[in-house]
């Protein structure tokens, strides 16, 4: 599945990727932080919606990066009323 950048406040436009804490092969659970934005008026850790593995980055550390452009792709593990799909 390919992640976007997503709008985190109403004026955001783009955001610079300040840190990667999940880097290509690595496992992580839901909730962990994958990313760490920087935009205008907040930096935010942006948090994996589910467990799954860091397939590969687009956006490096440094980047400006514009809302809805691709930043990675993950492995998702995604779990319907208790079982894995």
């Amino acid at each position: 599945m390919t992640l976007k950048l997503f709008r985190v406040g109403m004026n955001m436009e783009e955001a610079t990727i300040v840190k990667w804490h999940t880097q290509p092969g690595e496992s992580f659970k839901a909730g962990e932080p994958l990313y760490e934005i920087e935009t205008e008026k907040v930096n935010q850790e942006i948090a994996a919606p589910s467990d799954g593995t860091m397939i590969e980055i687009f956006a490096r550390e440094g980047d400006i990066v514009k809302v809805g452009d691709q930043v990675c792709i993950v492995d998702l593990q995604l779990r319907t009323q208790g079982s894995l799909v």
